[in-house]
């Protein structure tokens, strides 16, 4: 971590945000302005609500804490930019990138990254890889609209449900397996953190049972996973395959599955992963001795390296 001295003074922790994932937001950037302040900075938290949000002259960096739509998917750092303000994560490319599902498969299978098998359709066509699938619409992130279909009765019911956030649809091969998600910081692969969901798959009230405790989500995380070195290593590579094919270079969190004979796939990259009581990437991290606030100032490290490599 770099020298308190060499940290910004004054930060925005920019949160909420207009899409469907505002409250898990607003939670993340509470942790993390209460980790900035930790460390001595001035930190003003902006709810963002659309592309007419304000920030102070004084602000030297805007620190994003908005997933999905709007904030994960390279509008609000094209905002950003625009105005010559300097932000955290990736730039406009690699997260327009990241976010797309169907262009991160694009990516993968240029780059020889193991990817379910996969296709796309629109509303009305019918997929032709066998059940079972994953529907999935492609520009929405914490599995918002994903559907599992085991059986034909439930395609269409399906694809309507994915069908309500955009026109185009990623159809996706069930593997069935074991759920594992990788940190990456820069070059760096955290250890493997294994998803234990407890029931169903790992949707959005699993990952965030403190938004909805009625639901009766959760899931039990083994960090790192119980898996061998061998294994452990080619799945950590794999993921940074992964994250360089996309274009990456600050931080991401990227999902995967070992499947039952032992191959693991990667299914897609997060490149705002969430950072609340609940998330994977700090545990991931404070598995790998990086404390919450440590995160925290690494990722601003890793941002800008990337703005002084970038030209501008």
């Amino acid at each position: 971590m770099k020298s308190r001295e060499d940290l910004p003074k004054e930060i925005a922790v920019l949160m909420g945000g207009p899409g469907s994932e505002r409250d898990v937001s607003l939670a993340t950037g509470r942790g993390v302005s209460k980790a900035l302040r930790s460390l001595g900075m001035k930190v003003a938290e902006i709810d963002v609500r659309d592309k007419d949000f304000e920030l102070s002259g004084d602000v030297d960096l805007a620190f994003i804490t908005i997933h999905g739509t709007f904030g994960e998917d390279g509008q609000l750092q094209r905002i950003l930019e625009r105005r010559g303000v300097a932000y955290t994560g990736e730039g406009v490319e690699g997260s327009e990138t990241a976010f797309d599902k169907i262009r991160t498969k694009e990516k993968f299978q240029e780059h020889g990254v193991t990817t379910p098998l996969w296709e796309v359709i629109h509303p009305g066509q019918r997929p032709t890889l066998p059940l079972p699938i994953v529907v999935k619409p492609p520009r929405e992130g914490s599995t918002v609209g994903v559907v599992i279909v085991k059986s034909e009765s439930e395609i269409e019911s399906a694809i309507g449900e994915a069908a309500k956030y955009g026109r185009e649809l990623l159809i996706e091969k069930f593997v069935s397996g074991r759920e594992l998600t990788i940190g990456i910081l820069g070059d760096q692969a955290l250890p493997i953190l294994e998803i234990i969901p407890k029931g169903g798959f790992y949707d959005f009230n699993n990952k965030y049972p403190f938004l909805n405790p009625q639901a009766g989500g959760g899931a039990e995380h083994v960090c790192p996973a119980k898996i061998d070195a061998a294994k452990t290593k080619e799945i950590q590579d794999l993921a940074l395959r992964a994250f360089r094919a996309a274009g990456l270079q600050v931080y991401a969190r990227v999902d995967a599955i070992l499947s039952e004979n032992g191959q693991p796939f990667i299914l897609e990259i997060n490149t705002i992963p969430g950072m609340t009581e609940a998330s994977l990437l700090p545990e991931a991290a404070a598995a790998a001795g990086i404390s919450y606030v440590d995160l925290c100032a690494r990722i601003i490290a890793l941002s800008r390296g990337r703005i002084e490599g970038s030209p501008r």
